[in-house]
């Protein structure tokens, strides 16, 4: 059953450009009851909500509204968009220490006021800060989570039935580990309309070195934020996207099986560590992480993504 909310109320902090891209897409969405945008600035959540709310002819019914902290309490959803942006060439680890301390305070402003929402962290590096909002707020851990790796996982997909000129649709794929330069493809995972990736190359025969066509997929995927902002600065439409896909799982109560950043506690031999994974996300977040099987190489290779970010955690707390 949903949250037994009076409505679905979304509140989203950070106006720039990646809480006013989600804002936007959820508006036409019609996933949502109500809209709640927060930001330091004031001028520039007035003037994003007054851009949103002038197109209300032309999407569902929804309110849109600037808020404050007291609208967590009753907030089914909230989306933690603040932070620093990422620059050009620099890595979202280089992030840590500037936004540590931003989603943080956030983490704790919202425990204060909410008792049975769910928090999605969308801040970069994003897997340290949700652990760093998991820690701070107190709250269990599938209520908090992170976007993870569910854009890139919908990076692959692309990149895949364009390579392999099959409906997108059709195409089955996860990116699993760090949201960062040590993700990974989990090529056993991987199925184009049922049939398992490998297989289907034996049957499509369209690729010469389908080895160096799966490295070259995999390294445009990790690449793919980067060309992205040394383009135009920054990503802001498709994870835009993500995190309405994510809204939704949560909102409706969906269990749909995401690539979300939640807290390991054991699985696959990981724990204390904030990092994607096949998780079902529901309407208390993440209700169960699904312990796949992996191959050795991919095993070796989500390991080596929770060395990193327990690395810089540690770091934190430390």
């Amino acid at each position: 059953m949903p949250n037994p909310y009076l409505h679905r109320k979304v509140v989203v902090v950070g106006a720039g450009n990646v809480g006013a891209t989600y804002s936007y897409a959820l508006a036409q969405s019609g996933l949502a009851d109500e809209i709640v945008l927060l930001d330091r600035n004031e001028d520039l959540v007035k003037g994003q909500v007054l851009d949103l709310i002038h197109g209300q002819p032309f999407f569902p019914t929804v309110n849109i509204r600037e808020g404050s902290p007291y609208d967590y309490a009753d907030a089914a959803v909230i989306v933690v968009t603040a932070g620093s942006a990422q620059k050009t060439g620099e890595t979202r680890l280089d992030l840590l220490r500037r936004n540590a301390e931003i989603v943080g305070n956030i983490a704790e402003d919202i425990a204060v006021h909410n008792k049975n929402g769910v928090m999605l962290i969308v801040s970069n590096p994003v897997d340290i800060m949700t652990w760093i909002a998991l820690k701070r707020s107190g709250w269990e851990r599938g209520r908090v989570i992170g976007s993870g790796t569910v854009l890139d996982s919908a990076r692959f997909r692309h990149l895949l039935s364009k390579h392999c000129e099959v409906n997108v649709h059709n195409v089955h794929a996860y990116i699993l580990g760090e949201h960062g330069d040590h993700q990974f493809a989990a090529w056993s995972m991987t199925h184009i309309g049922g049939i398992n990736i490998d297989e289907y190359c034996h049957i499509c025969r369209k690729c010469e070195n389908w080895e160096y066509e799966r490295k070259n997929i995999e390294q445009q995927v990790r690449d793919s934020a980067y060309h992205i902002i040394s383009y135009k600065g920054s990503t802001h439409f498709a994870v835009g996207l993500a995190m309405v896909r994510i809204t939704s799982a949560i909102l409706r109560g969906e269990n749909n099986m995401m690539t979300v950043s939640t807290l390991l506690d054991g699985e696959f031999g990981i724990s204390d560590v904030c990092l994607s994974v096949p998780s079902m996300v529901s309407d208390k977040g993440v209700s169960r992480i699904i312990e796949s099987p992996l191959s050795d190489n991919e095993t070796i290779s989500l390991a080596g993504s929770a060395a990193i970010l327990r690395e810089a955690t540690g770091s934190i707390s430390g």
